[in-house]
């Protein structure tokens, strides 16, 4: 097949720091290439991945996250370039409303962030002529009105990541700099279990610096060492060095990839049953899932799991070539019923022209909530 994918313009493809939606998009591109298939890729044009690019779009533009006019404007130079594909997946919220409608090729899209009333509007909206993929079983539950095409776990390149010893004598955090991945919870929660913590994460954006700067510094004593954003690299590092990698997450998070990169590392997670960790950790054998109150009672208990069943689980179930595999399987049929369907373009033209009231509840804050 030839495939297009579409990113948003905000960070390049892959991310040089934090971006967990552009790691997945980098991983489809790679593994779909790997499988024989062509791939184009819309995205900004300072991105790396080896795919080709769609000519004549911006570089990143960081400064304008979650913003619509800069998402509306990307999409439109997006399907303009995607000429000859058989097949559209769309990684953004306002593509499959601006170009999928006219596109001949089926269009899929992936719900990366959590279905709130204003995104699920949309997405029922998308749905008569736009596949949807969920992340999660949980994510999908959330509205079970709009209609889920397939849930696709998400994955990554196991088999490149290092597996580490866990012999470091600390838990680690790795994640973005907010209240929602429960970074003070990791701190109380290290504390009360006698742990030392090691804390990575992400803080460029100014609530992220304030959050810092209000909650989490105050806090940071002996037991504490803060190592600011790491790269791949030494991010696997601190994750295998780990006995623990300690993700009290407080809010209903779709996926979590740090989860299966600190499995692939073989170290087991420790954290909070909430979104889809249920889904990605089999507590007892790759980790804990518990109330954070509880958490401190569970965090030296990972020292003792076989860190063998952690790498194992995320090589079985989280790998790079299970995530394409389902995804190629789900394009192929699309293309097959698209082809069979015979639909002319005089339709496709008139469903665009009856979506255009749905463009317009793309407020300027909509896309920000994808990115929590």
């Amino acid at each position: 097949m030839r495939i297009g994918l579409v990113a948003a313009p905000w960070i390049p493809i892959p991310p040089a720091g934090y971006g967990g939606i552009e790691r997945v998009i980098d991983s489809l591109a790679r593994g779909f290439m790997a499988a024989g298939h062509d791939v184009l890729l819309a995205a900004a044009s300072d991105s790396t991945c080896p795919a080709p690019l769609v000519p004549g779009m911006r570089p990143a533009e960081p400064t304008q996250l979650g913003f619509s006019l800069s998402e509306l404007s990307h999409v439109i130079r997006a399907y303009e370039g995607l000429h000859d594909v058989d097949i559209i997946h769309d990684h953004t919220l306002a593509g499959p409303l601006v170009g999928g409608r006219k596109h001949p090729a089926p269009v899929v899209t992936t719900i990366h962030g959590p279905l709130i009333p204003a995104s699920a509007d949309l997405y029922r909206a998308m749905a008569a002529d736009t596949a949807i993929i969920a992340i999660s079983r949980d994510q999908a539950s959330g509205v079970p009105d709009v209609p889920v095409t397939r849930v696709i776990h998400h994955g990554m390149d196991v088999a490149a990541v290092p597996v580490g010893a866990g012999q470091g004598g600390y838990a680690c955090f790795v994640g973005r700099m907010c209240p929602d991945k429960g970074v003070v919870e990791a701190i109380h929660i290290a504390r009360r279990a006698g742990i030392p913590l090691r804390i990575a994460a992400k803080m460029r954006e100014p609530e992220e610096i304030e959050y810092f700067r209000s909650a989490v510094e105050p806090l940071l004593g002996s037991n504490e060492e803060f190592l600011g954003e790491l790269a791949d690299a030494e991010k696997y590092r601190l994750m295998g060095d780990a006995m623990a990698f300690l993700n009290p997450i407080q809010w209903s998070e779709p996926f979590g990839l740090v989860m299966i990169e600190s499995l692939s590392t073989g170290t087991p997670v420790v954290g909070t049953p909430i979104g889809a960790a249920p889904e990605i950790v089999d507590s007892g054998k790759t980790g804990y899932l518990a109330p954070t109150d509880q958490l401190h009672r569970f965090l030296p208990l990972a020292a003792s799991l076989d860190r063998s069943h952690c790498r194992d689980r995320a090589l079985r179930l989280f790998s790079t070539e299970r995530m394409v595999g389902n995804h190629l399987d789900l394009y192929a049929k699309l293309v097959e019923k698209r082809e069979a369907a015979g639909l002319p373009d005089d339709t496709l033209v008139q469903q665009n022209r009856e979506r255009g009231a749905v463009i317009q509840a793309l407020g300027a804050d909509t896309m920000a909530n994808r990115r929590q």
